[in-house]
């Protein structure tokens, strides 16, 4: 049973958490812990798991039930926990939701189908098949086309959330036109939520009409995210402007390591060191085939977090 109200679009900072790893590339459920309980008392408005920032599709059934059972322990209902489904059909796509309905969830999260060739008509079908098996539960979109292959067609999630399909989507496309034709065309539709993927533009998107932002350097500064939404939401843009070019430029980690190794590599590595600089999660690994940063590129990682005078978290909080 979801905590979300269907009337209320889903809204504010969602940060897309990592899963952070042993050194055997088991899920760390102490270093878990110490990160959702960090972005919850940050004031965060929901918690995104097993999404592109926590390797979702990376992950065995098993480390994704362990990811499950951490995250919704910690969180403990006090706020929405989304979990990401995505794979490359409907059918597996069915077999993760189903593994994550057994655990206190508030919303699934898929992409379109990839591998191979799909358009309007697989898309479409694969949105409605989900959303039929668990009517249940808000099923939210997710449109990230430079790392799945295939663009979710705007026209596509309009009547999609007109159809009572989708609950929302989380627009990672840089599409601009697109992103504003899905906020003016779903705008008096109850319930349906426009959220951008955008690190770098959140203050942008709220002024625009989006209702928040799930942004993968809430990992690392989820309070940041917090006060520009905070300032956006109640007009204040200046403020809203001014710490989102703060974060703009704490962004910048994900750059450091982009001529050596992909960028996908490059910047989920650099959150996860500046994770551990933080005293947030034990070690920085990432999951086979995704390669890690080498000690000098931590070191420079580390070097822009201390401009920023973000060092170790005080008393972080473990396991509830």
């Amino acid at each position: 049973m979801t905590s979300i109200d269907p009337n209320v679009p889903l809204h504010g900072v969602i940060p897309p958490i990592t899963t952070p790893l042993t050194a055997d590339g088991e899920v760390d459920v102490a270093s878990l812990e110490r990160l959702v309980e960090f972005e919850v008392s940050a004031g965060v408005h929901a918690i995104f798991a097993l999404g592109t920032g926590g390797e979702g599709p990376y992950l065995t059934d098993d480390q994704r039930e362990t990811v499950l059972d951490t995250v919704t322990r910690v969180v403990a209902g006090r706020i929405p926990v989304l979990v990401g489904v995505t794979d490359i059909g409907t059918r597996r796509a069915l077999h993760n939701a189903a593994i994550s309905v057994r655990y206190a969830i508030d919303g699934l999260v898929t992409t379109p189908p990839f591998y191979g060739s799909v358009g309007w008509t697989e898309i479409d079908a694969h949105f409605r098949a989900i959303h039929a098996a668990y009517a249940d539960l808000p099923l939210y979109a997710y449109d990230i086309p430079g790392f799945v292959g295939v663009k979710l067609p705007a026209e596509l999630t309009v009547q999609l959330a007109h159809d009572g399909v989708i609950a929302g989507v989380k627009d990672t496309s840089d599409e601009e036109d697109g992103f504003r034709y899905i906020i003016e065309e779903t705008r008096d539709l109850p319930g349906f939520a426009v959220i951008t993927g955008s690190d770098i533009t959140g203050d942008a998107a709220i002024f625009q009409g989006a209702h928040g932002m799930i942004v993968g350097v809430a990992n690392i500064d989820p309070h940041g995210f917090v006060r520009v939404y905070d300032a956006a939401v109640a007009g204040d843009w200046d403020a809203a402007r001014a710490e989102q070019e703060r974060l703009h430029k704490l962004r910048l980690i994900a750059k450091i390591a982009a001529k050596r190794i992909s960028p996908f590599s490059a910047t989920l590595g650099a959150f996860k060191a500046a994770q551990v600089h933080r005293g947030i999660i034990e070690n920085d690994l990432l999951q086979a085939p995704l390669q890690n940063l080498n000690a000098e590129e931590k070191a420079a990682v580390v070097a822009v977090l201390e401009r920023q005078s973000l060092g170790p978290v005080a008393q972080l909080a473990g396991a509830r």
